[in-house]
């Protein structure tokens, strides 16, 4: 959520970020709310005044034994009044904070201006993709190498699941430790959070209202309950309604989950094959930082997951997102795209994202200094994957296929896998 502060006293600097993402924010709409807003609380203070006029007024006569009853009354109708105004009120903000869930973050200044991914910025490269003649896919290879199953798989669930076997499921859970093992080696604690959450944590990371159709949602009860999209709505709503002590920043976590999505809006994309499923698996960073810690915290949060890629021996490209192609809560992020034969491009694996206090207002994550007089401030929240497991099992079937269809096992995942090729 933005710092209504922002809107208040730096409108024009807000407009022209939004307008960056290509959002059109209603500016009539804001100022009445804001408008409806002022005038109770106004109204409210007013009467709050009022109230502890008459009140001072009623004990000064009681106490010279003179007759009050008129000002009591009076008390009477005034605390009616106060209590419709406050009831008002709350009605009042309860609109305003749902107009401002509604608004995307503001991007940071760094951030090329765009409308979609053709105005992304190349950062970097790592590796040489191999030259490889006539490359298979990694469904051709799964499917005859007897690790990948979809026809069942769609049997048992319908279309964007997939059943994986043998050495294929091996592969899945060697990728699981092999990332978790090095990511907890470069300082990443690891957490392993619940898959259901409840509304109030998709609503403190962004999820929602705006994206509730791409959600599964069950009930306990009469109660809503969510499958996570991401481990990044259980591991940042860990500290929900909490003050971290300054000197502990920053906070580091690393968590496998599965993840579930309903992919709403993306039918007609992906559709074959384990690039885009209802259910994967992936390793998700989190980190909350102090503001003047942040910007250095998504570079090293980037790194982290780059270094999975290196190890694995993956070529990639670091992306900086523009404008129009950023998440909704995002104010500066960073793709990781891995390098996929088949489809003779590089291909999303990790999405690396600096949120600013953005998320942190909305679930009320705050922290605080060392110093004597400091006040709570909110913290930062930043998160990427470190990496897609599914993705990065495609990746290896597909760079390190070999001509009579098997698979070198990169050097590092050998001692997980306890093989050197799959055949």
């Amino acid at each position: 959520m933005l710092d209504p502060n922002l809107l208040r006293h730096d409108l024009d600097a807000v407009l022209r970020g939004l307008g960056s993402r290509g959002f059109q924010f209603d500016q009539e709409g804001y100022q009445r709310l804001e408008s409806e807003r002022r005038r109770v609380i106004q109204e409210a203070e007013a009467l709050k005044a009022e109230r502890n006029r008459v009140s001072e007024e009623v004990a000064r006569l009681k106490r010279e034994k003179q007759d009050a009853e008129a000002l009591i009354v009076a008390q009477r109708e005034v605390g009616q009044k106060l209590s419709a105004l406050e009831s008002a009120e709350r009605e009042a903000e309860a609109a305003y904070r749902a107009f401002l869930a509604t608004i995307p973050n503001v991007p940071h200044e760094s951030v090329p201006v765009g409308k979609d991914e053709h105005s992304n910025v190349e950062i970097k490269r790592w590796g040489q993709p191999a030259a490889i003649t006539a490359p298979k896919d990694h469904i051709e290879l799964g499917t005859k190498l007897g690790i990948l199953d979809l026809d069942r798989a769609a049997k048992i669930s319908g279309a964007r699941f997939a059943v994986l076997k043998g050495a294929g499921a091996k592969l899945e859970r060697a990728l699981i430790s092999f990332m978790l093992d090095r990511q907890t080696a470069a300082g990443w604690q690891e957490v392993l959070p619940p898959y259901l959450v409840l509304p109030d944590a998709m609503y403190g990371t962004g999820q929602l209202p705006k994206f509730e159709a791409d959600l599964f949602k069950t009930h306990r009860g009469e109660d809503p309950l969510y499958l996570i999209p991401t481990a990044e709505v259980p591991v940042t709503n860990l500290y929900r309604e909490e003050v971290l002590a300054g000197d502990t920043l920053p906070v580091r976590h690393c968590a496998f989950t599965p993840c579930f999505r309903s992919e709403a809006g993306s039918y007609g994309k992906d559709t074959k094959g384990i690039i885009r499923q209802h259910q994967f698996h992936k390793v998700e960073l989190v980190a909350f930082a102090a503001p003047e810690q942040a910007e250095a915290e998504l570079e090293h949060l980037t790194e982290c997951a780059e270094a999975i890629l290196e190890a694995l021996e993956l070529p990639y490209r670091r992306v900086l997102l523009c404008s129009g192609d950023m998440g909704f809560s995002s104010r500066k992020t960073y793709d990781l795209e891995v390098w996929l034969p088949s489809q003779n491009t590089y291909r999303e694996i990790s999405s690396c994202s600096w949120f600013g206090d953005f998320q942190a207002r909305r679930a009320n994550l705050r922290f605080k200094g060392t110093e004597p007089k400091a006040k709570p401030q909110f913290l930062h929240t930043l998160n990427g994957s470190g990496l897609a497991v599914g993705r990065t099992w495609v990746a290896i079937l597909e760079n390190y296929q070999q001509p009579d269809g098997s698979i070198t096992v990169p050097t590092a995942l050998r001692p997980y896998l306890g093989c050197d090729v799959l055949k």
